[in-house]
């Protein structure tokens, strides 16, 4: 139980005086007498002194309990500590990342991977011109645009592969990754493609990698980062 009474009006009462309690399950509020209120505060007790039922104590041994997948809605356990920590919860992490991906901060289009390798490709290479999420090349949008390399890059999340949405808006964005292709070729532009789709939850560490692969691909072009 949470104590609603202070020390003095304890230590005043007597053995069945009553006194305000609050259950540690529901919070609601009940009066316990001061002789149980001692039992229940030892530690070898065995709490039922804690809750103002029966039901409640009951329910107070359950760890677990059976909710709905914010995104997809299928049901799936989970612990009781868990659930006050967010309004969302997810069965997987793929819809953990399928749901964060499409509720983005209010104009907000860009990943904080996007945003990452942006500011790390700046600070690599200040004497290279970037060009980010602009469609001056091809018309279309491109995540990374090196013009005087004629070299792009696309960073694909789990929205290029897979039927998040449905397999119409699947279809819709494969058939526009191919126009883009080859809108690059006709531009005469390298397009590198980088599947993004592993990465639920922006980590630095995780996002090196892709980092890395830019690095990789742009030092085959004769080009070395300011520091490695």
């Amino acid at each position: 139980m949470i104590p609603l009474y202070t020390e003095e009006e304890f230590k005043l009462a007597k053995s069945n005086d009553l006194l305000p309690c609050k259950c540690f399950y529901c919070h609601k509020i009940f009066y316990q007498n001061k002789h149980e209120i001692q039992a229940a505060l030892n530690p070898n007790h065995n709490k039922k002194g804690k809750y103002c039922s029966k039901e409640c104590q009951n329910l107070s041994q359950i760890t677990k309990m059976t909710i709905n997948c914010t995104n997809c809605n299928k049901e799936f356990k989970i612990y009781l500590s868990q659930v006050k920590k967010s309004k969302n919860h997810f069965c997987s992490l793929s819809c953990a990342g399928t749901y964060n991906n499409t509720h983005k901060t209010k104009g907000n289009r860009r990943s904080k991977l996007e945003k990452y390798i942006e500011n790390e490709l700046i600070i690599l290479y200040p004497n290279l011109e970037f060009h980010f999420n602009r469609k001056d090349a091809i018309n279309s949008e491109l995540d990374i645009y090196i013009p005087s390399l004629k070299l792009a890059f696309e960073l694909n999340g789990v929205f290029h592969y897979e039927p998040i949405h449905g397999q119409n808006r699947l279809n819709q964005i494969q058939n526009n990754d191919n126009r883009k292709f080859q809108a690059c070729i006709e531009q005469d532009i390298e397009l590198c493609i980088i599947d993004t789709s592993r990465q639920i939850y922006f980590k630095k560490q995780s996002s090196e990698k892709y980092l890395n692969i830019i690095k990789n691909i742009v030092h085959s072009k004769g080009i070395e980062p300011l520091s490695s």
